[in-house]
């Protein structure tokens, strides 16, 4: 007697998760120093970090997306995270409101505290601005431009005798980097779907799977940093990293007055 066949589901579909690309365009917002955008992400984190607050958090967020408007950022370049991801923010959610706490609300002799929801809201949003705060810089930022921003802003540690050269070209490739491995990851996933794989039954088979992609995006990763590394080395090494200053103009102005008066509003509000 034949055995019957297990029905194969479509594989998922992969959501693109776009980071760190770049969108050429002759904004304002594009004008202005690498330098200015990396000081005014940190100040940003900073100060949220400082003082974590729904109305900093609010006036951060407004910032941000006016610097996105005013950049012409497409809604298609706004990452899109996979289902997974929503899932486990929903169960997360329920847990913190299972925590309770102050504010209360009292329903007959009940008492149902909404103090973990609310902390567990003002933690997410922070981190989907910390999240915004890159992609706008990411967006509004060529790749070649990072590295010399860099190499000014970290001048005064070569003072403390600091590599400062070597550890600017590390995080420039690194950043550079980032879209090729999103790439490859996505390269992978769909070769997987190829071989149209038939679907977990168990927990075990879904984590064998699991890890099965990661040993591949490992394997597929040191490949790409050896051939990164013969390229360099072929090259005659990193060369010599040339500091950029910025320019005098209005819209370099105008940056500075919204990063200081934001930060400063985030820790007094």
């Amino acid at each position: 007697m034949r055995r019957p066949t297990r029905r194969r589901r479509p594989a998922p579909t992969v959501t693109e998760i776009n980071l760190f690309r770049y969108v050429p365009s002759a904004s304002p917002v594009h004008r202005v120093w690498a330098g200015t955008k990396v000081i005014g992400l940190i100040a940003f984190g900073v100060a949220i970090s400082l003082q974590p607050s729904w109305v900093g958090a609010g006036l951060l967020l407004f910032v941000l997306i006016g610097a996105a408007a005013l950049a012409r950022i497409p809604i298609g370049a706004v990452p899109r995270f996979p289902r997974w991801f929503w899932i486990g923010v929903a169960l997360t959610s329920i847990s913190a409101f299972l925590a309770g706490g102050k504010p209360e609300l009292h329903v007959g002799h009940a008492r149902i505290g909404f103090g973990g929801l609310d902390r567990w809201g003002l933690f997410t949003l922070i981190i989907l601005i910390f999240l915004l705060t890159t992609s706008v810089v990411g967006w509004t930022t060529r790749g070649g431009e990072l590295t010399p921003a860099l190499a000014t802003l970290g001048a005064p540690a070569r003072l403390l005798r600091v590599p400062v050269e070597e550890v600017v070209v590390v995080v420039g490739l690194g950043v550079r980097c980032l879209p090729l491995l999103v790439d490859e990851l996505r390269t992978l996933w769909a070769a997987r779907r190829v071989r149209n794989p038939p679907p977990p039954e168990s927990f075990r088979e879904l984590v064998e799977q699991v890890h099965d992609v990661i040993v591949t995006a490992l394997v597929s990763a040191a490949r790409r940093a050896q051939e990164m590394a013969d390229a360099i080395e072929a090259r005659g090494g990193f060369g010599t990293v040339v500091p950029s200053r910025p320019q005098l103009q209005l819209a370099e102005v105008v940056a500075w007055l919204v990063i200081t008066a934001t930060t400063a509003g985030v820790i007094i509000l």
